[in-house]
């Protein structure tokens, strides 16, 4: 058969198989009258059996080894080609995912794109600061790679960086809402700390959906995140976890701002109070009873001060001291605000 022909019946070009030739690799061993080279059924077989092996990724040093060398082992080589592959798929793939987020920023112009790569290239580095930099400095004209941003403020570990990405989510407003929800079912807990903090940071309706299901999470951390976020918002619902805040000493100072600013905003004060009532109540240690009498302290109008009053008589004279103590300071802020015109005049 001549190389036309092997090249017509096999697709390998007539090229290639000089090439092969001047290798070594596939050498047609016949003659024609002609003297024209003419491969065999073996050289042929020959053939199939390199281009067979090419698709495993072997070069054609290593084909040829493969082929004419008995004491060649193909266990090495072959481990070898599956680590390259594997390495060289995961590049494809991290390639795929960037072209995807610069896609989904829809840049509208090349500038766009190449602020966009570069964006994406600085939340690669090692370098926090870089990080940082090249979030806060990302054009408002330019389109924002949301997917790319979510995913960096589910992973990052510096504060300041974390606090610049979700400023630039924030911006995104419910865009970036559908992949942080996604971390907020994640197994790892750090991942749906850093999901609700972000969620925290979008002004938008749809976030506050997303917050009260964190109140359900597993993790303290997470359930108070959200409870001080929804309270700041003016909802209720977090009561129960801010108590349990205040009780457990988890943050509890921002709780009780945080429900002075429900009593103030949204929630009848004598719920509030009785809420914190009843965790008086219930609890039996002194630091617990002590938080949550410092919280009364927050909570405006005559019922906290009641309360107050009530507990300025405990038989805990720790408790007893800091209710007197605290209506001292709420006597003492009355009088100056009610002097200070008078000042003025």
């Amino acid at each position: 058969m001549l190389i036309g022909e092997v090249s017509e019946r096999s697709g390998v070009s007539a090229r290639m198989l000089r090439h092969y030739d001047a290798l070594g690799l596939v050498t047609p061993t016949g003659r024609t009258s002609g003297g024209y080279r003419e491969y065999s059924p073996d050289d042929i077989r020959r053939l199939f059996h390199v281009e067979s092996l090419r698709t495993l990724g072997l070069s054609l040093e290593d084909t040829k080894r493969a082929l004419d060398d008995p004491g060649f082992a193909p266990t090495d080589l072959v481990g070898d080609l599956i680590g390259h592959t594997r390495r060289r798929i995961t590049a494809e793939e991290e390639l795929l995912a960037r072209l995807e987020r610069v896609d989904a920023a829809a840049p509208a112009q090349w500038d766009d794109v190449l602020r966009i790569v570069g964006l994406l290239h600085a939340l690669e580095s090692e370098s926090a600061g870089r990080r940082q930099q090249a979030v806060l400095a990302h054009d408002d004209d330019t389109p924002l790679p949301v997917e790319a941003l979510v995913a960096a403020v589910l992973t990052e570990d510096d504060l300041n960086v974390a606090g610049a990405l979700q400023w630039s989510l924030a911006r995104a407003a419910g865009r970036a809402l559908a992949g942080l929800a996604g971390g907020l079912d994640s197994d790892v807990a750090d991942i749906r700390r850093r999901a609700v903090s972000a969620i925290a940071a979008v002004p938008d309706a749809e976030a506050t959906v997303l917050l009260r299901r964190a109140l359900a999470d597993s993790d303290d951390t997470v359930r108070d995140r959200a409870a001080l976020a929804l309270g700041s918002r003016g909802s209720a619902d977090p009561m129960p976890v801010l108590l349990d805040m205040i009780v457990e000493g988890r943050r509890d100072v921002e709780a009780a701002e945080v429900l002075g600013l429900l009593a103030e905003a949204s929630t009848p004060t004598e719920a509030v109070v009785a809420a914190v009532q009843d965790r008086l109540d219930d609890a039996t240690d002194t630091a617990s009873r002590l938080r949550i009498t410092q919280a009364l302290a927050e909570i405006p109008g005559s019922e906290a001060r009641d309360a107050l009053a009530r507990l300025a008589h405990d038989g805990d004279r720790t408790i007893a001291a800091t209710a007197a103590a605290i209506i001292d300071l709420q006597d003492r802020g009355r009088i100056r605000r009610r002097q200070s015109p008078t000042r003025a005049t």
